[in-house]
């Protein structure tokens, strides 16, 4: 659906046949003319699947394919600049590395180069067909370079005008088996007699020399290169380096041929040849391929001159190991549930990861910034900008007005940035990160380092990608912990405040939400004073973890409340409750267990409509699980009966009433689970039933995984306090446990 809540027409699906070799040339036409036309490095064109869901990669100009394999496939939901351009009808414009990186961290991630892009929508009307993907250079000036965005309107037009004749003729054009490149045009015209003597000056240069196409195939090696690759020229020509040399495919060569190529700006780095050949190897990219010096690197006075220190040109790709880095914390942060997890992961994993000294997590709340997670910094210091308000110049603050990251190699370029800035011990450097998700700022980190650091163009676009991961992991923590606390308080507010105090008695009741996840749960428990001698108690769950199943136990329990404290039995009760639901008709069944506590006659009369049987546990410290007459659940028909169970209550007697999800455990019997319980509540020592309570839900939290709400109710007959077995409370407690 779009956003203004108009449902988007997409091109209708296309028959069976295959796209036709002259539709395909056509579209190969106006893909090679819109790159021609707009002036940028390189364009692709993605189609609208028949099921209208997704985008397909079907072809390719300046690039190959292969540059964009995380692209290859995309939702049309997903977070990627091809599928908001059309799922918007829009273009989308991304003028430089950083702001590609801001807007859209795991696709720049997923494609390291140092380039700009604009995705526009392919649309006729009302229907779309696809996306037009342009990409050029990157440029460290916002909005500089790149094609006109009327060109890029222009080209599109010609797309959605062929497509949608396509479809009138028959002959529609839809995604291929696999995305295609196009062929390069042709090379500049030579002078073949200037040929020997170009091959005759490259071989008399002391470095090696080669020339990769756009695939990255050796199309010329020198002598010396091949010999310096530990090669020949014969068997290298003609193939990928990563490919025909095993030590190759370690080298950085790869993601430094293509980050020269998509970026026109050289590279540089070293790589080891096994068994101690150190190489250098500098890129200079064109349109039509890219030309790769070699020479040898390292000390040794037999070595020939050679650059004079290891490093990178500007337009290198990002190093692997970075991209693995940001990769691992992305998938931890995919796993963060609440708040909590989100800062505890910023601020014990990534000082590590990034070489930081120190890190600090804020947040933007209520106009003003809040302090929510710190590692290294002192405490005083961070406490300026605790409560600071999102209008001061501060860089924490700063960096949430221009949305943009702000790096300081020294402590001199910060104090110019911001005169107020404290000179800390130890800390040299900074980055301010912003955290903005869907255009709104959530807040902003900051890593502190203890020694001056230039922080690269590959380092920035990292730190970049890593501030829209964390901004997106910390804004859903917030949501879900907004959403567990609006549960749970109003999960409380369905349950009893607390539990009456009946002479005789000892009670105690506990609730555990869900380990995970955020729903409200429909378990109920209730204890009722008849008179001084007679009591009820009840437990059950409703169908369902959501609001629907809340409200109907908000109107269950209330309902059952009132027959006990008229002294209903615990069949009438459950049978008039039986009806009650059957004529809300609200699809949903309840479980229930009903006991009516006659403790002038030291008995108990129970029935169970569906629901656990509960666990006895006697004087003499044996506990067993009962065995009660099975009633159906509530709310299936409305003649059900339920037939009740008396059972003995005799001074030191303990009866625990439950929901599943205290003995449910994935692949274990549920018999064998209640027979747990029993075991447990044998071994537990005697003791009032708070404790007894906190001990069972401890044992079940600790044990084994959770995934439903635990509603727990203990009853205890209470012995003389001489005996020495139970001592008498004042009054029984509940407690709702979110731990």
């Amino acid at each position: 659906m779009r956003e203004d809540g108009a449902v988007p027409r997409y091109g209708p699906r296309p028959s069976p046949a295959a796209t036709g070799p002259a539709r395909r040339a056509e579209l190969d036409r106006l893909l090679e003319s819109a790159v021609r036309d707009t002036g940028v490095l390189a364009g692709a064109v993605f189609l609208l699947a028949p099921d209208g869901q997704t985008l397909r990669l079907e072809v390719t100009a300046g690039l190959p394919a292969e540059y964009l394999t995380p692209w290859s496939r995309v939702a049309l939901s997903s977070p990627v600049a091809v599928a908001e351009a059309l799922r918007r009808r829009r273009l989308v414009w991304l003028s430089d590395p950083e702001e590609f990186a801001r807007r859209y961290p795991r696709t720049a991630i997923a494609l390291p180069y140092h380039c700009a892009a604009a995705a526009a929508p392919i649309v006729t009307g009302t229907t779309a067909w696809g996306t037009l993907l342009l990409l050029w250079p990157g440029t460290d000036i916002a909005g500089a370079a790149g094609p006109g965005p009327d060109r890029v309107a222009a080209a599109c037009r010609r797309l959605g005008r062929f497509l949608h004749d396509a479809v009138g003729t028959g002959d529609a054009v839809r995604p291929g088996p696999a995305p295609r490149t196009l062929p390069r045009p042709p090379a500049r015209s030579r002078d073949p007699a200037g040929a020997p003597a170009a091959a005759d000056l490259v071989e008399r240069l002391p470095e090696g020399n080669c020339s990769l196409d756009l695939e990255g195939t050796f199309t010329y090696v020198s002598a010396t290169a091949a010999t310096l690759l530990g090669g020949s020229v014969r068997d290298l020509t003609g193939t990928r380096p990563w490919r025909s040399l095993p030590w190759c495919a370690d080298s950085p060569l790869k993601e430094c041929f293509r980050g020269a190529l998509v970026s026109r700006r050289p590279a540089y780095f070293t790589a080891l040849r096994p068994p101690d050949h150190w190489l250098a190897f500098q890129l200079y990219p064109d349109a039509s391929g890219v030309s790769l010096r070699i020479s040898p690197a390292g000390p040794g006075p037999a070595a020939p001159a050679g650059p004079a220190r290891a490093g990178r040109f500007l337009g290198e790709s990002i190093p692997l190991g970075e991209v693995y880095q940001v990769l691992h914390l992305a998938a931890a942060l995919s796993e963060a549930v609440g708040v909590r997890d989100v800062v505890d992961l910023i601020t014990e994993e990534m000082l590590p990861a990034f070489g930081a000294r120190t890190v600090a997590l804020l947040a933007a709340e209520d106009g003003r910034m809040r302090v929510i997670g710190r590692r290294g910094y002192d405490p005083g210091l961070l406490e300026l900008f605790d409560g600071a308000p999102l209008t001061c110049l501060a860089p924490p603050v700063r960096v949430l007005a221009t949305g943009r990251p702000a790096f300081f190699a020294t402590f001199e370029e910060l104090s110019r940035a911001y005169p107020p800035a404290v000179r800390q011990e130890n800390l040299h450097a900074w980055v301010f990160l912003p955290l903005i998700t869907s255009g709104r700022p959530v807040g902003s980190c900051v890593f502190a380092f203890d020694r001056p650091h230039t922080f690269s163009e590959q380092e920035r676009v990292v730190f970049t990608a890593l501030a829209g991961l964390v901004a997106q992991a910390l804004e859903r923590a917030r949501l879900y912990d907004a959403s567990k606390e609006l549960a749970q308080t109003l999960q409380a507010a369905l349950l009893p405040d607390s539990l009456p105090d009946v002479p005789g008695l000892d009670a105690a009741a506990r609730y555990l939400p869900a380990a995970r996840g955020m729903d409200i749960g429909g378990d109920f428990y209730d204890l009722v004073r008849v008179d001084d001698t007679t009591a009820a108690a009840f437990i059950g769950d409703v169908q369902g973890h959501n609001v629907t199943a809340a409200a109907l136990m908000g109107r269950i329990r209330p309902s059952l409340r009132s027959h006990a404290a008229t002294g209903t039995t615990p069949a009438q009760a459950l049978t008039q409750a039986n009806r009650q639901l059957v004529d809300l008709d609200a699809g949903r069944f309840v479980s229930c267990l009903y006991a009516h506590l006659d403790l002038a006659r030291n008995r108990a009369v129970l029935a169970t409509a569906g629901h656990p049987p509960p666990v006895l546990r006697r004087p003499d410290g044996h506990a067993e699980v009962l065995s009660l007459p099975p009633g159906l659940l509530l709310g299936i028909d409305p003649d059900t009966d339920y037939p009740v169970t008396e059972i003995p209550l005799t001074p030191g007697t303990v009866l625990a009433l439950y929901t599943d999800g205290l003995v449910e455990t994935p692949g274990v019997d549920l018999d064998d689970a209640m027979s747990g319980l029993a075991t447990q509540l044998a071994r537990a020592r005697f003791q009032p039933m708070e404790g007894l309570a906190t001990a069972l839900i401890d044992h079940a939290r600790w044990t084994a995984p959770r995934t439903d709400d635990i509603a727990l109710l203990l009853i205890g007959l209470a012995t003389a306090d001489q005996d020495g077995a139970m001592p008498l409370p004042a009054r029984g407690s509940r407690a709702i446990d979110d731990r």
